[in-house]
């Protein structure tokens, strides 16, 4: 991937300022340009009037092409649409946006009725899907860069219905936050499908609200390009947070799409909208290239959410690459391994007291088998590492040059800390 950019997250990032002005300047053309040629309406709107019914007159006698009753049967995604498409919502992210005080504020301060910090005001729109309910309350999955940096949430239903939201939990390392309103007006429940059981090449459809609310509940197909796709995950301090194993799809997600679902023809939550790759490292476009959060694991990661408002992850203390990223002189000259290794992970460094130096494991080792599971990419050591607890003792078997060597490594607490519920 040297010639292409990280995929960016701002498919729920958008501004509305911008959309607003364009949306503005239309409507007032559309009514400058009614006012111009109004008188002529009138009469175009009465020959119209007049050719229609000669035309109809005409196709009596004449054989003429008529508009008929339409037959199509409805086919399987607008099927599934309809299943889901009353879970699926827009998130407003509301920001206080600073005021610019008068000079006796300076002095005196602002007076007491004026609001603390600024106006809220909406600083990016994003998507979400209904996924649980219970005792009157409505759960949202979404995306974490949906949700972050707001003083206050809105979620606007299918039906238009808006509602106040408020922040369960959010996890930065897998873009997930959960999020709650009242469930009094919410009539449909999203169901997850096995992200495990999706084959490349079936149809993906995404729904959500590309460029804001104005688009709310669009729906979009592709194809799941492919089933595990490793990417960087990239924080908006440019910090690479690890890797995510996602679903790649062709299915158009646009800016404000992110949170939204990715589904198949059954309607069932296969992924949730993250990201995607708009352009490569020389600016070049691109296009039909999305990223969604397998099912699977947005599972759980929801239910820990909601159940202990923390993710508790194990960790190995170390920082790691492909073998596939290293150059094959450097495999042979500096990692000395066998002609026979052609997939691994490579440390790259241990950090002090983690527990894979402690295990002895150092600096060029290559792991090549976790747990009995081979490893052949970040992202299957990442899998295996996630699947045990903490406290658990895993055998790592690695190759430091030519020896295949085995160490047991008790795996260690990694919290994510979690916003806590919004009050």
């Amino acid at each position: 991937m040297d010639n292409q950019k990280q995929p960016e997250r701002r498919p729920g990032g958008i501004k509305n300022s911008s959309t607003k002005i364009v949306i503005t300047s239309l409507i007032a053309g559309m009514l400058g340009g009614g006012v111009v040629i109004g008188g002529n309406n009138v009469y175009q709107a009465w020959q119209n009037n007049q050719d229609n019914q000669a035309l109809n007159s005409s196709s009596k006698n004449a054989g003429g092409v008529k508009v008929q009753k339409t037959t199509a049967e409805e086919n399987s995604a607008t099927n599934a649409f309809n299943k889901i498409s009353g879970a699926v919502v827009s998130v407003i992210n509301l920001q206080r946006q600073s005021t610019k005080g008068n000079s006796l504020d300076a002095i005196f301060g602002p007076d007491q009725g004026s609001k603390k910090g600024g106006t809220l005001q909406t600083a990016s729109e994003g998507s979400g899907v209904v996924f649980k309910e219970a005792d009157g309350v409505a759960y949202i999955v979404t995306n974490n860069h949906v949700v972050q940096g707001s003083n206050a949430l809105q979620v606007i239903l299918s039906d238009g219905t808006k509602l106040d939201a408020k922040i369960v939990g959010t996890d930065p390392t897998t873009d997930l936050a959960v999020i709650k309103v009242s469930a009094a007006q919410v009539k449909t429940i999203a169901k997850f499908g096995n992200s495990d059981d999706i084959n490349v090449g079936q149809t993906a459809l995404a729904i959500g609200s590309p460029l804001g609310t104005q688009y709310a509940t669009s729906l979009t197909e592709g194809i799941v390009s492919a089933k595990k796709r490793a990417v960087a995950v990239i924080n908006e301090q440019g910090q690479q947070l690890g890797t995510a194993n996602v679903i790649q799809t062709d299915a158009a997600i646009n800016p404000g799409n992110s949170g939204g679902p990715l589904i198949n023809l059954a309607g069932q939550v296969i992924g949730i909208n993250s990201m995607k790759l708009a352009s490569d490292a020389n600016g070049t476009s691109i296009e039909g290239i999305g990223f969604s959060i397998p099912s699977n694991e947005v599972v759980n990661i929801i239910n820990q959410l909601i159940a202990h408002g923390s993710i508790e992850r194990p960790a190995l203390g170390v920082t790691l690459t492909d073998l596939t990223n290293i150059d094959p002189n450097d495999q042979k000259n500096i990692l000395k391994l066998p002609s026979s290794v052609q997939n691994g992970v490579v440390i790259i460094n241990t950090l002090s007291e983690s527990p894979a130096k402690t295990a002895g494991i150092k600096k060029y080792d290559v792991i090549v088998n976790i747990d009995g599971k081979d490893v052949k990419t970040q992202s299957d050591l990442r899998d295996i590492l996630f699947s045990h607890k903490v406290g658990d003792t895993v055998e790592f078997k690695f190759y430091r040059g030519s020896k295949l060597m085995t160490a047991n490594v008790k795996l260690t607490l990694n919290t994510t800390t979690l916003a806590k519920e919004s009050k």
